[in-house]
């Protein structure tokens, strides 16, 4: 027997465009240029996300920066739902974290996704989301390391979304938290040696 082909339908090219386009904003990059505080991928680690922005002494910017990074996940997430249907959303919200990891426009140099995939669970289950972000939040205030804060969260996410909503929309989640847990490699070598800088240390 054949394998049965896998046909990409229009919905789903459109929900994935739809994803990685709004995923792919830089918003910390043009707010940090649009309100003079330099270019972000010069300052701290070189990362596009508002833990950087927040290395800039602009808490403001930072706050935003988290927001509007949320935010595409979760409008990509919920344009292409109802647009084009459960599948239409779980492509979204893989295009549009990938599209923040991989923005074209930077050359394919992007952020960790911690924000936007955040803003993605949000919008497929808030129940869910609201837990990951919980977690995020605890680790951040009592230990103060952002990148373990969202190594934590991504861990942690999938078995939420598992629990308040279903399997499929879980393996997706799985499949970026193990995306995001990857793209910290370098703050983990850092966590074990010691070296790895507390929110708000410059």
């Amino acid at each position: 027997m054949g394998m049965v082909p896998i046909i990409v339908t229009h919905e789903w090219q459109m929900a994935a465009l739809l994803g990685y386009l709004l995923g792919s904003i830089p918003f910390g990059l043009l707010l940090t240029k649009f309100f003079g505080a330099g270019d972000l991928r010069s300052i701290g680690s070189g990362n596009i996300g508002a833990t950087n922005v927040l290395r800039t002494g602009h808490k403001g910017l930072a706050v935003a920066t988290l927001l509007l990074d949320g935010g595409k996940g979760a409008v990509a997430v919920l344009i292409a739902q109802y647009f084009y249907g459960p599948e239409g959303a779980i492509i979204a919200a893989m295009m549009s974290v990938f599209g923040h990891d991989f923005p074209m426009w930077l050359k394919f140099e992007g952020g960790k996704g911690v924000a936007t995939t955040l803003g993605v669970l949000l919008a497929l289950s808030w129940p869910a989301g609201l837990l990951a972000l919980a977690t995020w939040l605890l680790v951040a205030f009592t230990l103060r390391y952002s990148s373990l804060s969202a190594i934590i969260a991504f861990a942690a996410s999938p078995i939420y979304m598992y629990i308040f909503s279903n399997e499929n929309y879980a393996v997706v989640v799985l499949l970026l938290a193990g995306l995001g847990i990857v793209r910290h490699l370098e703050n983990i070598k850092r966590l074990k040696a010691g070296s790895e800088p507390k929110i708000g240390q410059k």
